[in-house]
């Protein structure tokens, strides 16, 4: 199959033939067809499988076709795309970007911790497609710096994470923005009933369409866990990095503090490295990725605020220096490798502490998990564990959901 057979515009073909796409991916072969014929859709597939270009292309030939594009028309906002962080909103614009270069077509990338006025402006000469956090795109909307009621296209992208981080509000207060009559997609590498419950009331008899289970780790990643002391974690994280001689390797933490000690830490072992997370600014935070994509940096330390805002197709080594509260968040972090049907390996280091966040990811994924002992590395079983058997899992729950709760308001107010 080939993108011609979805009959695109000549430009739009052309533009595709610039960028070397030849075949679409399973996910695009299932998804733009749909789009096409202007159905709403729910589409689950993993990271990396360019769920980007499956609801953009159809949308930039679909809008083009609408409008005829002449010199004289009147720009208004067609496409809108939420996505829940910074990072996502400027890969998902850069992609649209790219695909929109023949077309006389204009991207608006809409996100917090930037400086509000120069999205003003861009907005005031007229957009067509738009790409948000909701927080920033809410911000417009009271400021009536951005029109919504020309919308045609609408896609929730990552939609559960957006819920995950507390966004219903926001989204709801959107959508009274939106008119009714549009066209609704639902693209995420994973859709649990929590998501069909939120969002399918904005969808009209949707497609539901996929090329995975939901909620499975990708089919080409090798998942390795090593049972570890948290004090020794670092140490085994710059001896695998530099035993295996491994580059552009990234490293997952809970908490912006541990990042910035890792980081730290791992400079001293000899390890180029920066840390990422909401505490630091857009700029630093955009220069550290533009090192790490160029090679300057070895290694990036970053908490789920970067889970699902990363694309970096060569990256082949993911490291879990500690497992995620959200079990989903597992299946993300570990995404960012093994992208298009590369392979990629992903190591997760577990504490005795963390035995009870293991047994979540293994009953998401339906699979058994088992540590390995690395020689030099074998965990102190004299120990006892934080959450001993005094703690039921109830009581563990109750209080990790008050952690977790908090780290949305913060994450929310970040974006």
């Amino acid at each position: 199959m080939t993108f011609s057979e979805f009959k695109f515009s000549q430009t739009l073909l052309n533009t595709l033939e610039k960028l070397n796409y030849k075949e679409p991916t399973p996910i695009q072969a299932l998804a733009i067809p749909e789009i096409l014929n202007g159905e709403d859709v729910i589409a689950h597939a993993q990271t990396g499988t360019g769920k980007t270009a499956a609801f953009m292309l159809p949308i930039i030939h679909l809008i083009t076709q609408l409008n005829g594009k002449t010199d004289s028309h009147k720009k208004a906002v067609n496409a809108l795309v939420l996505v829940p962080t910074r990072e996502l909103a400027q890969q998902v614009a850069k992609a649209s970007e790219t695909y929109c270069q023949q077309s006389r077509l204009d991207v608006a990338c809409l996100f917090g911790g930037a400086n509000i006025g120069p999205q003003e402006k861009q907005l005031a000469k007229g957009v067509d497609i738009v790409v948000a956090t909701p927080g920033r795109l809410l911000d417009h909307i009271i400021k009536g710096s951005v029109d919504l009621s020309d919308l045609t296209h609408l896609v929730f992208d990552e939609a559960d994470r957006m819920l995950d981080m507390g966004f219903i509000g926001e989204i709801k207060r959107i959508m009274r923005h939106v008119p009714q009559n549009r066209q609704t997609l639902l693209f995420s590498a994973t859709v649990d009933e929590t998501v069909l419950k939120n969002v399918s009331q904005w969808l009209k008899d949707p497609k539901r369409i996929g090329v995975d289970a939901p909620n499975t780790a990708a089919a080409k990643v090798e998942q390795l866990f090593y049972a570890v002391d948290d004090e020794r974690k670092r140490e085994l994280i710059a001896y695998t990095i530099g035993k295996n001689n491994w580059h552009q390797v990234l490293v997952f933490t809970r908490t912006k503090n541990y990042a910035d000690e890792l980081a730290k830490e791992l400079n001293k072992d000899g390890l180029t490295t920066q840390a990422i997370h909401g505490d630091k600014s857009q700029g630093a935070r955009n220069k550290a990725l533009e090192q790490f994509r160029n090679g300057e940096l070895r290694v990036l330390v970053a908490t789920d605020v970067a889970a699902r805002g990363l694309d970096i197709p060569t990256l082949d080594y993911v490291i879990n220096a500690e497992l995620p509260y959200v079990a989903e968040d597992y299946v993300h972090r570990i995404g960012r490798t093994g992208r298009a049907g590369k392979a990629g390996t992903a190591i997760s280091l577990v504490s005795l502490d963390e035995n009870w966040l293991l047994e979540e990811i293994e009953v998401l994924l339906d699979e058994r998990l088992t540590p390995q002992w690395l020689p030099g590395f074998e965990p102190d079983l004299t120990r006892e564990p934080k959450d001993n058997r005094k703690n039921t899992a109830k009581s563990r729950k109750q209080r990790d959901k008050k952690r977790i709760l908090g780290q949305r308001n913060k994450r929310r107010r970040k974006n």
